[in-house]
């Protein structure tokens, strides 16, 4: 009986050749290009500054303070929400539109203008709060492009190697990408985002005359990801060829009935099944997690966004660094156990994080102004970076793994799916939670048993994927 790897179609390019190389190259470019929307924009610079410009209108209004906080991380979490709940929604059917229509590079054009077209209008969100509602719409727009193009990218992963060089060159990429997130940070951080006293980290005033009073430098982080996300496209559009597939026609309904069909096989296609719920639920804790990392120090431990920023610097090259070695573990013994793993990492350090204040940790009093809380969120802050990097790019090796191989935009359409279809639930949770506690702390408590449902899916995942022939034929 053939296998899965054995059935898949051989890639555009022999990937020991040199056209072979800058294809890899250009693929791993957009992980590179992409990642300072989630370094910069959900995590670590737009996403506590939405917090604290919220937070502050609201305080405003006459609420106090974590009324005000829990108001903020409320608004920040139905955003998030909707986002997901369209992803969701829309995912399958591109990627079995893409499928059909036989090429993906169209959608990665269409949806890279969404991305810049909501990173350029973040821009607009004025400190005294003008534009919040419209900052938190353009926000997801850019969202919806960076997963949409995404899902069209990692369906060529496939064809880049043969199975046992999937995990490297994954994790390769994810490293990449963590890399350009933490340069990119490293240069917000150094030119533009403004201290108390209006100057950047390193004591000089914000480039090109913007104005620290109107807090342009830390605005600039839109205009900032739209320009870096456009020059080093270049090389992904340079180099990056699809492999030519047939055309079906029959458009939106074809595709609806693709995903259809696939959703009423997956009972008797039992591995999948597991994998794609199991990965539903600890990666939207995951990104609930990266979401709210930023504000949760912005609100429970009152850190300045260059606080934040270092925070993601180290949590970032901790990313690069363990992903690498995590892609060259994954070519040795298969995704399963490194996923297994970094699930119960995450997961220990969600509770260490839930019984942290600035006041005591796990109810241990600390002195007044002790600094342990923020070294210890920074030691949280790499383990979490270093863990969730290990754990996405696995994710993908093991999504390919169970790919039908005539049809692997439709699959990662329904990877996309599983990471969205409860997307609204961590931040609805952390919404609720936050909410019912009055303590944007405890809101966080959620995503512990999100991690653990997770875990307990995994049992039933093959951790071979799919190797019957008779799985993956619709």
């Amino acid at each position: 009986m053939k296998t899965l790897a054995a059935r898949r179609p051989l890639p555009p390019y022999d990937s020991a050749s040199p056209e072979g190389k800058r294809c890899i190259w250009g693929w791993w470019a957009f992980d590179w290009a992409s990642q300072p929307y989630f370094t910069l924009g959900l995590t670590f610079i737009f996403g506590p500054y939405f917090a604290s410009v919220a937070a502050e209108y609201y305080l405003g209004t006459g609420l106090d303070e974590q009324a005000a906080d829990a108001r903020a991380q409320s608004l920040w979490s139905l955003g998030q929400t909707v986002t997901g709940v369209i992803i969701a929604i829309c995912a399958p059917i591109l990627g079995a539109l893409a499928d059909n229509a036989g090429k993906r590079m169209p959608w990665v054009i269409a949806f890279s203008l969404f991305y810049v077209f909501g990173a350029l209008s973040l821009w607009f969100l004025l400190p005294d709060g003008a534009f919040l509602t419209g900052a938190l719409i353009a926000f997801g727009i850019g969202l919806i492009g960076a997963e949409f193009t995404t899902i069209f990218t990692n369906s060529l992963l496939p064809e880049l190697g043969k199975k046992d060089e999937i995990g490297r060159i994954s994790g390769t990429g994810y490293a990449w990408g963590y890399a350009g997130g933490v340069l990119a940070l490293f240069i917000m951080l150094l030119l533009f985002v403004e201290q108390d006293g209006g100057r950047t980290l390193i004591g000089l005033a914000p480039p090109f005359g913007l104005d620290p009073e109107a807090r342009e430098g830390t605005r600039a982080v839109g205009p900032f990801i739209a320009i870096w996300y456009v020059i080093f496209m270049i090389p992904f559009a340079l180099w990056v060829r699809e492999a030519p597939r047939a055309r079906k026609p029959g458009g939106v309904a074809l595709a609806i009935n693709d995903i259809i069909t696939v959703l009423k096989s997956l009972p008797r296609r039992i591995s999948l099944a597991a994998y794609l719920g199991s990965s539903m639920f600890y990666r939207d804790a995951l990104v609930a997690l990266y979401t709210f990392g930023g504000t949760y120090a912005t609100l429970v431990l009152n850190w300045s966004i260059t606080q934040v920023g270092i925070f993601g610097i180290i949590a970032a090259i901790t990313s690069a660094v363990t992903t690498w070695i995590g892609g060259i573990v994954d070519g040795r013994v298969g995704p399963k156990p490194i996923i297994i793993c970094m699930i119960l990492t995450l997961m220990a350090v969600c509770l260490f994080i839930l019984g942290m204040t600035r006041e005591a940790i796990w109810g241990i009093a600390l002195p007044e102004g002790s600094g342990i809380p923020d070294i210890a969120f920074f030691i949280c802050g790499a383990i979490i970076g270093g863990a969730g990097g290990v754990l996405q790019a696995s994710s993908r090796t093991m999504m390919v793994r169970h790919a039908s191989p005539d049809k692997p935009t439709e699959a990662f359409g329904l990877y996309a799916l599983s990471g969205k279809a409860t997307s609204f639930l961590g931040p609805a949770l952390i919404l609720l939670a936050t909410s019912l506690s009055g303590d944007a702390r405890l809101g966080m408590l959620p995503l512990v048993f999100l991690f653990a449902i997770g875990l307990v899916l995994l049992f039933w995942v093959n951790p071979e994927g799919v190797t019957d022939p008779k799985e993956v034929s619709q």
